[in-house]
């Protein structure tokens, strides 16, 4: 048995769970590799470690359920596919799902049809903390999509729930991703590449595959010559080229996911910086506090709330965002939602839809409110007629009901 310090595992009937790993490692050796360690199919979740035809040396911890089609539950969809995400009894509690804080091992979340030969995945860092058990839902064509096409993403929105616990994540939407057994190795790629993701993010990233599935050189370590006449002096202090220090960043899921963030708060600041009027333009860094802080044409300080929309727009082609914190306090569960004092403009950034770094901006105060949470805002946002592309004119807004303006 592999030990692996913080992580939770659970007796499970070896019987009847060898088929999920038997999956799995066929898929691996399928692909090229080396099985260093094969999991007891009595315990999950089921770790696993292998070597790929590049030499990579890799590891994952996977909590894999059976995902075989079954008949429908009376007052269900016809169409409906689900997996039951269940180990144990049903005891109502919550249970974390194991990230490795050293970035070793690549948690996997998903379902797995061994008949036909395909698994559904979903983002461990949504459902986690998750119950065992609740049943995760997808549709034929997905399934029909993902065998036709090997490799397939999309958007499963949330029916919402009232029974939620404290500490509970609650979603309006998420990505899933599908794959047949040849790719396999590809959704362990994806999971290292994409932890942390907004929904958004996590399903562009799932349609180009080639920001993934390419392996890259390792650096040649702390040793290497550094070139060039004019060095940074971040690579310089850590003697480091400056392409080495990007491949540790890409190799650190908890770094890139850091980095990625700032990015996108990095272009936000650069965008509004060029806008006429604005000044004292800077990017904060506070504990659940607003991105950015600016003055326009010299008014008091606004602060700005960054936000990614999701991948899917609506029906109408509008884009949408998931307008919440991801957990509630334990005595508080409307705190998850914002109030529409906590800063004075949302920026919904247009990357995961558009692919370039596009903005749109609103006033917190028009948005719709959260009917079960008085003085809350709802968290299922479309970016409609009340956003525009012109943040002087919702920096106008905002100075208006301040009467600044």
């Amino acid at each position: 048995m592999t030990m692996i310090l913080g992580l939770r595992r659970y007796p499970v009937q070896r019987a009847a769970r060898a088929p999920l790993v038997d999956f799995m490692l066929d898929a691996l050796r399928a692909s090229g590799c080396i099985i260093l360690h094969a999991p007891d199919a009595g315990e999950a979740p089921f770790v696993i470690t292998f070597e790929t035809p590049a030499g990579e040396r890799m590891g994952i911890i996977a909590y894999a359920f059976f995902a075989n089609e079954s008949p429908t539950k009376v007052n269900r969809p016809q169409d409906e596919r689900s997996f039951q995400i269940k180990y144990g009894t049903d005891d109502k509690q919550l249970h974390t799902l194991y990230q490795d804080p050293l970035g070793l091992y690549t948690t996997l979340f998903l379902g797995i049809d061994t008949k036909e030969g395909f698994f559904v995945a979903a983002d461990p860092e949504v459902h986690n903390p998750t119950r065992f058990f609740i049943r995760l839902e997808f549709k034929q064509r997905h399934a029909d999509a993902i065998l036709r096409d090997g490799w397939h993403a999309w958007e499963r929105e949330s029916r919402g729930r009232k029974d939620l616990q404290p500490g509970e994540r609650l979603f309006s939407f998420e990505t899933l991703v599908g794959g047949t057994r040849d790719s396999f190795l590809d959704l362990v790629r994806f999971e290292r590449a994409a932890q942390g993701l907004s929904p958004g993010d996590r399903q562009l990233l799932a349609e180009r595959p080639q920001l993934f599935t390419a392996v890259t050189p390792g650096a040649s370590g702390a040793s290497a010559t550094l070139s060039g006449a004019a060095i940074h002096p971040l690579a310089a202090e850590f003697a480091l080229e400056p392409g080495q220090i990007l491949e540790l960043i890409a190799g650190a899921r908890r770094l890139k996911m850091a980095v990625r963030g700032w990015v996108a708060e990095e272009k936000l600041r650069d965008v509004l910086s060029r806008t006429k009027g604005v000044t004292d333009c800077e990017r904060l860094d506070e504990e659940g506090g607003a991105d950015l802080r600016l003055r326009w044409h010299g008014g008091p300080p606004l602060l700005v709330e960054c936000k990614n929309v999701s991948r899917k727009t609506n029906a109408a082609g509008l884009a949408r965002i998931d307008f919440q914190r991801t957990r509630a306090s334990k005595t508080d569960p409307c705190s998850r939602y914002y109030a529409p004092t906590d800063f004075d403009i949302v920026a919904g950034c247009l990357h995961a839809v558009t692919e370039d770094w596009e903005f749109r901006y609103a006033v917190p105060w028009l948005l719709n409110p959260r009917p079960d949470c008085p003085g809350k805002l709802d968290n299922k946002v479309l970016i409609d007629e009340r956003w525009t592309a012109e943040a002087g004119q919702a920096f106008k807004a905002a100075y208006a009901r301040v009467g600044a303006a």
